[in-house]
């Protein structure tokens, strides 16, 4: 592959054990076309060589901020880069960098920088779910950052659980879906996703409303990470939110206006994501008028709104994948089975909104995917963003394997 002819690229390498993996990173880059600078950490050097960077990248490595070549090595690097990739992460690099620290020239680096980064967390699981952790790679997320795992495995010392360093080959990848470059256009490219966000609100009268806590967060991180992929994405949602470039937002406020706007979008989608808490119920009659308190307590009759996602299930078209929400307090998995079951769609992702850091609000989710197949799909704390990812990782190959079925039938 060439994809990445003529990029230059900065390969950070921090200290932690998953380091060795870093040498297939780098040689799948260069491999890919691309300039690589190697900069190692101190404890970078504890775990791998020198002489194997020198020998596999196109420059030499670099580990200190004072170069009697270059004065200021950090702003060089930073200014000249295409991208500059952190594989592993450790959570002190990932601190820092949240922090605005530059304690070395990886950091100063990535400080210095305004091209692309790509952070590739790895560490235990403990410290991957440590709350400054979660924290600080939210705020990452937030300025932009793209974030590359981890993925969940074996970890050093032989225990289990998320933490593991993605591999070289999606590391790799990412890089090229970030640049955007040899033509690449993400595993979405051409699909058309329709995602939904926020909370309806139903109105009471023109003052008050029924609404639920939904931010919307989740939502926009799903139309991020598919417009990040390549895909066409319109937004319906009740929040007014920074959308991804190219993106097409239509703003309602109640269920029924949801309804509606989702139903037109989602004829024509391959994918929609229903990540939308639509109110239940609405008021039967909304005064037109502010009601009085000196009026004394309204009696408020409600009805219940209209099932987008059943309807939406009811009317899917041919190939189209369609991923609920259930947000829940109890029982989560036999919930969301049931929801599963009665609304025809292909997936559903549920999640207790009263776990600690997850749910409404938060950066970070926790969440249980079920399938229609019967596969269940358990993602654990990380941010929004990596949630989406988990699940369009799903969505990209259930498509891949309905094309390989329809291919040799």
């Amino acid at each position: 592959m060439t994809a990445l002819a003529g990029k230059r690229i900065v390969l950070g390498v921090s200290g932690g054990i998953a380091a060795y993996k870093a040498v297939e990173v780098c040689r799948r880059l260069v491999e890919g076309g691309a300039h690589v600078v190697p900069v190692l950490t101190r404890g970078a050097t504890r775990f791998v060589g020198r002489t194997t960077f020198d020998a596999l990248a196109s420059e030499p490595v670099r580990t200190s901020l004072f170069d009697e070549d270059d004065p200021i090595p950090h702003t060089t690097l930073g200014q000249t880069a295409d991208c500059v990739i952190v594989a592993p992460a450790t959570a002190r690099v990932i601190g820092a960098y949240a922090a605005g620290i530059s304690s070395d020239l990886l950091t100063a680096t990535l400080i210095a920088t305004r091209a692309p980064v790509v952070i590739c967390p790895a560490m235990h699981t403990e410290m991957w779910e440590h709350p400054a952790v979660i924290d600080n790679i939210a705020t990452l997320v937030q300025r932009g950052v793209h974030i590359v795992g981890p993925e969940s495995g074996r970890l050093a010392g032989g225990d289990e659980g998320a933490g593991r360093l993605s591999s070289p080959a999606d590391i790799a990848a990412a890089v090229v879906r970030v640049l955007g470059v040899g033509g690449h256009r993400g595993d979405m490219a051409e699909l058309s996703v329709v995602v939904t966000a926020g909370g309806t609100r139903e109105p009471i009268d023109p003052v008050r409303f029924i609404g639920n806590r939904s931010s919307g967060k989740q939502g926009y991180a799903f139309a991020d990470e598919a417009a990040s992929r390549g895909a066409k994405v319109t937004i319906v949602t009740t929040v007014d939110r920074p959308a991804p470039r190219g993106a097409t937002v239509e703003m309602v406020d109640t269920a029924e206006e949801m309804a509606a706007a989702t139903a037109r979008a989602a004829s024509a989608a391959d994918v929609v994501v229903m990540a939308a808490a639509v109110a239940d119920f609405r008021p039967v009659d909304s005064a037109e008028v502010k009601l009085k308190k000196r009026d004394g307590v309204p009696a408020i009759q409600l009805e219940p709104t209209v099932d987008i996602l059943a309807s939406l299930g009811a009317t899917k078209t041919a190939g189209q994948i369609l991923v609920g929400f259930a947000a829940e307090t109890c029982d989560v998995a036999g919930n969301a089975a049931a929801k599963l079951n009665g609304k025809s769609a292909d997936y559903i992702v549920a999640n207790d909104v009263s776990a600690d850091n997850a749910g409404f609000a938060h950066d970070t989710n926790e969440v249980l995917v079920l399938a229609s197949d019967g596969r269940v799909h358990p993602v654990g704390l990380r941010s929004k963003r990596q949630v989406a990812k988990a699940v369009l990782d799903l969505v990209v190959a259930d498509r891949r394997a309905r094309a390989d079925i329809q291919e040799n039938s």
